[in-house]
């Protein structure tokens, strides 16, 4: 199949690869960019684990072609922060123990970021409806929620204080 020319913004940088058309966005973040922090899970969009931002919505990036994502911002959790300079939600997921295999965690960690920037305050029985769509298979979700409960306080708080 002849390859095609995909030119993407992704973590605020301008990427461009060649790939096959039908190369979901997903193995392109994977296996042109090597951001590797974007899991294939079910490979249906059930899990969750291949969850990305696009123009700042969650989307399952095992179900859409790397083309499609031409002209959008694609934010993976490698664009959320770093080690060294965690997003708060890293951080809380951290601080509660809201992983423990980690295969589930990038994915619930950019669905609780468009969940939190929707609801700042959030409500555990919202929260479960509203990250339903994330699966894991580790903790039982009761420190997930926590962890977001915490990020909530976390980005609550002024700039200075979360240093």
């Amino acid at each position: 199949m002849k390859e095609v020319d995909v030119r993407l913004t992704v973590n605020g940088r301008e990427c461009t690869a060649r790939c096959e058309p039908r190369t979901t966005l997903a193995d392109f973040l994977r296996g042109h960019l090597g951001l590797t922090g974007t899991h294939l899970g079910c490979e249906h969009g059930v899990c969750g684990a291949c969850t990305v931002l696009l123009d700042g919505a969650t989307a399952r990036s095992c179900l859409m072609l790397a083309v499609q994502g031409q002209g959008h911002e694609v934010t993976t959790i490698e664009g959320l922060g770093t080690p060294e300079n965690p997003h708060p939600l890293m951080r809380a997921f951290s601080e509660m123990h809201g992983l423990q295999c980690g295969f589930c965690t990038p994915g619930f960690i950019l669905s609780a970021h468009e969940y939190l920037r929707e609801n700042p305050r959030p409500d555990r029985q919202a929260m479960r409806k509203d990250l339903s769509g994330n699966i894991c298979r580790c903790t039982g979700y009761v420190k997930i929620f926590a962890a977001v409960e915490r990020a909530a306080e976390l980005m609550a708080e002024p700039e200075a204080a979360r240093s």
